[in-house]
């Protein structure tokens, strides 16, 4: 089936409870970090048909560990596709899994986020966001393995 696999819905796909490893790099000044814990997609009461993305768990950055979470929406969108936003309704970007890859870019301020999204099996998948602006110059990898 090639390097990537393919997901017709990527709501169905992403439903349920993830464990999440990422690994944080600032190519500057060389400084690195780790985020584990968990992500879970459920449905979401605002965005009828849309999933909920709540992740949580442990950021340790230059050996100091920190309580770290994030909420974002998941909007269906056609043909398969998702909208992202943050958990306040601002666009993030959006999310096509049908070849089982996809790049997005999300301008913030005078950075620039693009992420590649790539899906390796029904219980597998990668972001990589490369982060690049006056004052940021970041790689973030994270994992996502499917749990239960």
């Amino acid at each position: 089936m090639g390097e990537f696999w393919p997901v017709p819905d990527v709501l169905a796909y992403l439903a349920g409870r993830w464990s999440v490893s990422r690994s944080v790099r600032d190519l500057a000044s060389g400084a690195d970090g780790e985020f584990t814990g968990t992500t879970e997609f459920r449905a979401d009461e605002e965005t009828p048909g849309g999933l909920l993305h709540h992740e949580s768990g442990t950021f340790v950055w230059q050996g100091v560990a920190r309580p770290a979470e994030r909420t974002l929406r998941f909007l269906r969108g056609p043909g398969g596709t998702a909208e992202v936003r943050f958990a306040d309704g601002r666009p993030f970007h959006d999310l096509d899994l049908t070849s089982g890859r996809h790049v997005a870019d999300h301008p913030c301020s005078a950075d620039l986020y693009r992420g590649e999204f790539t899906v390796r099996d029904s219980d597998h998948w990668r972001t990589v966001w490369r982060v690049r602006g006056p004052a940021k110059d970041l790689v973030l990898r994270t994992d996502y393995a499917r749990e239960g």
